[in-house]
């Protein structure tokens, strides 16, 4: 008869070995996703590298249109000619291989995730991912025309706006991923009551305090003025208003949750 302290070594092993392979079979499965992230955003980057000149005269397009006829961005360092716009490609292949990369992080936790999460969260994925874009879009066509125009009118006279390439770049970056990013507010107000955290009552009585607080967060991110202020705010706080009316739609369709013995 086997000892009882030796089967129960033996099963400890048994147990240590199947862990070990497990995790090192989850290790390879994120290695093969992150290179496949890294090879879709390499495959995107190769043609916006060549076309980088083009896409940074897109970028700059918005600027230039309200500056007088003549006027030029300036370079102020010897290699930002060439390091600025292959810096902005990089960026742009990140921004467009996004999508993949997001679906090779999902496939990597969806197997850990139950089906009801899984149901919840696949919308929610494309939704933030559409909302980025639709935030950068809004950035691009709708604040930045209004934004640059206030700015060259209230150049003093006898001043003339001579903007560093790769000072703009960083400014029209920052502005597009804070405008992708406070789009994200009807995803994080449906996360907030899914998880039980607020519930949408509460969401309501607080809306003052979230206006003020919109307000504050776009002053932050926002050039020092008050129309980029409120350009950003006031489609914070209808994404937050809409937000309420998606996670109450959710409330009501949610089916009760069966009574624990």
């Amino acid at each position: 008869m086997r000892p009882r302290r030796a089967v129960k070594s033996g099963m400890s092993e048994e147990s240590e070995k199947l862990a070990e392979g497990t995790l090192i079979s989850h290790l390879l499965e994120l290695r093969n996703r992150v290179m496949r992230a890294f090879a879709a955003v390499l495959i995107i980057f190769v043609p916006c590298a060549i076309y980088a000149n083009a896409i940074f005269e897109w970028i700059e397009r918005p600027l230039l249109k309200e500056l007088p006829s003549g006027s030029t961005l300036i370079a102020t360092s010897i290699t930002s000619p060439f390091t600025t716009p292959f810096k902005l490609a990089f960026i742009v292949a990140l921004l467009l291989a996004m999508p993949y990369v997001l679906y090779q992080i999902w496939s990597f936790v969806a197997p850990g995730l139950y089906r009801r999460e899984k149901r919840f969260a696949r919308p929610l994925l494309f939704s933030a991912i559409f909302l980025f874009y639709c935030g950068a879009a809004f950035a691009y066509w709708i604040v930045f025309p209004v934004m640059f125009k206030f700015f060259v009118g209230t150049l003093p006279k006898g001043v003339q706006m001579m903007a560093d390439i790769t000072n703009y770049m960083d400014f029209v970056l920052v502005m597009l991923l804070a405008f992708g990013v406070a789009f994200e507010v009807p995803v994080a107000v449906v996360l907030l009551v899914a998880t039980g955290l607020v519930s949408v009552e509460k969401l309501k009585e607080i809306r003052g305090y979230v206006l003020i607080a919109i307000f504050v967060i776009a002053a932050i991110l926002t050039p020092p003025d008050a129309i980029s202020q409120t350009i950003m705010a006031l489609p914070m706080y209808a994404l937050y208003e809409g937000g309420i009316l998606f996670a109450r739609f959710l409330t009501r369709k949610r089916p009760e949750a069966p009574v624990e013995e």
